[in-house]
């Protein structure tokens, strides 16, 4: 007690935690590094490949899930940066691991002019290393990640920090910073 009083913690106190392990990923992509190909379902009705898109840039925007109020906001954003991305020689995807049924009503309640695809397997996610597999497997959702790829097929660029009010407008800055023609 007269070691505290004159401002030393007592005895008792426990020593600080050590920090939790950095978050663990299911793989580790780089720019340069080939884009892993996948094959999905998209919003649109239609089946969307990488290979689909050979000599365009392509960006995959993935997100964690349907029905929140952070992708509404990131939705919302790209729909309004749409007639500015379309200028571009480009061909942009949100995409989750969501069903496709999700992500098709979604599309539609929010007006979306561009597919969200859906990889429920996550075996895409996991091909990008969006999926942490530190966490159970009923709580591996995508992590917001985006991901501009080249027409070779290689990564440009990855954004593991995108906002989701302004995703359109940091889209668009981003692929003037690639340089990305215009159609």
């Amino acid at each position: 007690v007269a070691a505290f009083a004159q401002g030393q913690p007592p005895q008792s106190q426990q020593p600080p935690s050590p920090p939790p392990p950095p978050p663990q990923y299911s793989a580790t992509l780089n720019v340069g590094d080939q884009a892993p190909d996948f094959k999905l379902p998209g919003s649109d009705g239609k089946t969307h490949s990488l290979s689909d898109y050979k000599g365009k840039t392509l960006v995959l925007a993935w997100f964690p899930k349907a029905f929140t109020g952070r992708l509404t906001a990131e939705c919302k954003s790209l729909r309004e940066s749409g007639q500015v991305l379309k200028t571009y020689d480009i061909t942009y995807f949100m995409v989750s691991v969501d069903t496709i049924e999700d992500n098709t009503k979604f599309a539609q309640e929010n007006h979306a002019d561009f597919p969200i695809l859906a990889d429920p397997s996550k075996d895409v996610a996991k091909a990008y290393g969006v999926i942490r597999t530190d966490v159970p497997p009923e709580k591996q959702f995508a992590q917001r990640w985006t991901f501009y790829i080249g027409g070779d097929g290689k990564i440009l660029a990855i954004d593991k920090t995108p906002t989701t009010a302004t995703a359109g407008d940091v889209m668009v800055k981003k692929l003037d910073e690639l340089g990305v023609k215009k159609k």
